[in-house]
C-alpha cells in the first residue's frame, strides 16, 4: 500500500483572493465599472474556489489555512449579495454605515488572522497586513464619504491581489520544482 498524498490547496485560494482582489480594487480606483464580471467572479473564484481550498486546508489540520479561505470566501459571496439582493428582492440597499462596519468587522478579524501568519511563511504575513490595512482604509471611506480613501484603497488592492496571485504562482511553481524559485 501507497501513502496518499494531496495538492495543496493553497494555490487555489490564493488565486481566487488574488484575481478577485484585483477586479474590485480596480472599481475602487476609478478604472472600471462594477460590472457582472467582478460579480460572478467574486461568487465563483473569491467565494466558491476560497471555500473549497478552505475545506481543504481544513481536512489537512490547517486551521489557519482553512479559517482564512472559508471566512473570505464567504466575505466574497456576502458581498455579492449585498450588491445583488437589493436587485431581485424587496430588500433595501445597504448604507455606507453598515457596509463600513462590515469591512471594519473583517479589518479586526484579519487584524488577529495577521498575528497568526507571524508562525507562517513572510508572504502571508505581508498578505494579511495589507489585507488589515485595506479592510480600515475602505471602512474609513465608508464612514466618512471621502472619495479619495476608496481610491487609495483601490489601489493598494490592486497591489494585494498582485502579491496573491505571486504567492500562488510561487507556490505552484516552488512545488513543481522542488526547489524556492519564488521567494515567499
Amino acid at each position: 500500500m501507497t501513502e496518499k498524498t494531496f495538492a495543496n490547496p493553497g494555490p487555489l485560494g490564493l488565486f481566487g483572493f488574488g484575481i478577485t482582489t484585483i477586479l474590485l480594487s480596480l472599481h475602487n480606483a476609478g478604472i472600471t465599472e462594477l460590472s457582472m464580471v467582478i460579480l460572478a467572479v467574486a461568487v465563483c473564484l473569491g467565494g466558491f474556489a476560497q471555500v473549497i481550498a478552505g475545506i481543504f486546508e481544513m481536512k489537512f489540520e490547517n486551521t489557519f489555512g482553512g479559517t482564512a479561505f472559508i471566512s473570505f470566501g464567504f466575505f466574497w459571496i456576502s458581498l455579492a449579495m449585498i450588491w445583488l439582493l437589493p436587485t431581485i428582492g424587496h430588500v433595501q440597499g445597504a448604507d455606507p454605515i453598515s457596509i463600513g462596519l462590515y469591512l471594519l468587522i473583517f479589518g479586526c478579524f484579519t487584524s488577529f488572522m495577521f498575528i497568526s501568519s507571524l508562525k507562517h511563511i513572510k508572504i502571508f504575513q505581508i498578505l494579511f497586513a495589507v489585507v488589515s490595512i485595506l479592510f480600515f482604509l475602505l471602512a474609513a471611506a465608508d464612514f466618512t464619504g471621502i472619495a479619495l480613501l476608496q481610491t487609495i484603497g483601490g489601489y493598494l488592492g490592486i497591489f494585494l491581489g498582485a502579491v496573491a496571485i505571486y504567492a500562488c504562482v510561487g507556490l505552484v511553481i516552488n512545488n513543481d520544482w522542488e526547489k524556492e524559485i519564488f521567494k515567499l
